[in-house]
């Protein structure tokens, strides 16, 4: 039995490596918030640069870039198109309408995953009696499912949709990066059909903090005076740009190992009784899978595979996460998989 657990909860866990803490302890700073931190300067240059972005800004979180981007294209009594799963609309606590006084039209993706003609007819009439439909948002990778890729030629047809009919398109791209090594489509041929591109560092990148939101010039002038509004003024941020700094020059390549080690559990799921993949076929670091009701339900699952230090997150009665990430070895991804194996085993009888 391994001595420090194995944590498969969600990529957010990683600690900076020894590399990027002396980063972080040799950050060059200043006041961010009257633009004089020359880390968070270079952060926000390269990203705009690696995105094919006039600019972009570096804030706290995702939750605070998607909530700035929907806060800068929409006016209260608007309203943005989304897929029913997404992490905007169920799990940032519907901010859109605390905060910017906007509505959000849900339409169930295909785990995650929306086609063209499922946005035909959505966008409201101009009429006095109806919300302003303004805006489609995507997510890519898309969490709950299962770090699903959106087909690149999909996010094609729905943003050239979206333009054609007037309406602004942003990204939630907190795992874009998992999308452009698992597909080989480089960030900024992604970003080209957005107006905003949210990108995080906390994620599979390992850092400890924060995220860019990118767009035009303008937009994102006002996106900084939002952030300004939301708290999101930083002063010496150079401490943990210099994380993401470390993070885009050192670990966006290495994210191909984070998704052979999401394979080598689903491989092993799909061969248990009574444990499914959902969906079946896992594109990048994320691993969700069914617990039959015979073996009892997901937090039973999760609970006897805590008592072997492996640790899993239950998102459903019988669903359970696992996600791969830099702090998780193969070896401990093979132990991770007998200890699932064991599991189910012992709960069969």
């Amino acid at each position: 039995m391994t001595s420090t657990p194995i944590d498969l909860r969600s990529d957010t866990v990683t600690k900076p490596t020894p590399g990027m803490r002396r980063s972080i302890a040799d950050a060059k700073v200043g006041d961010d918030v009257i633009e004089t931190d020359p880390s968070v300067e270079r952060l926000q240059d390269l990203c705009a640069d690696m995105l094919g972005m006039e600019s972009s800004i570096f804030m706290p979180s995702g939750t605070m870039t998607n909530q700035i981007a929907i806060r800068i294209h929409c006016q209260p009594g608007d309203e943005f198109i989304c897929e029913s799963g997404c992490h905007i609309y169920n799990y940032e606590q519907a901010a859109f309408a605390q905060l910017s006084g906007v509505s959000a039209r849900t339409v169930d993706g295909e785990f995650g995953v929306l086609h063209v003609d499922q946005l035909g007819g959505l966008i409201r009439s101009d009429n006095e009696h109806l919300v302003r439909t303004r805006l489609v948002c995507l997510e890519n990778t898309h969490n709950r499912g299962a770090g699903r890729v959106q087909p690149y030629e999909k996010v094609v047809d729905i943003c050239q949709w979206a333009k054609a009919n007037g309406l602004r398109r942003h990204l939630d791209g907190a795992r874009l990066f998992n999308a452009v090594v698992a597909t080989g489509i480089d960030l900024a041929d992604w970003a080209q059909h957005f107006d905003t591109v949210s990108v995080c560092f906390s994620k599979g990148l390992g850092a400890p903090v924060g995220s860019v939101l990118a767009g035009p010039r303008e937009l994102i002038k006002g996106a900084r005076r939002a952030r300004k509004l939301f708290g999101g003024g930083m002063r010496q941020a150079g401490i943990i740009a210099a994380g993401a700094l470390y993070a885009l020059e050192n670990n966006v390549e290495r994210l191909v190992e984070d998704h052979a080690n999401a394979q080598v559990l689903a491989d092993a799921i799909r061969q248990i009784d009574g444990l499914s993949l959902l969906p079946d076929k896992v594109d990048t670091n994320i691993v969700i899978f069914q617990v039959d009701p015979s073996l009892g339900s997901a937090s039973e699952f999760a609970d006897a595979m805590h008592a072997e230090r492996v640790l899993a997150m239950v998102t459903a009665p019988q669903l359970i996460r696992l996600v791969t990430h830099l702090d998780v070895c193969a070896e401990q991804v093979t132990r991770a998989r007998e200890v699932i194996k064991q599991v189910a085993g012992s709960l069969a009888k």
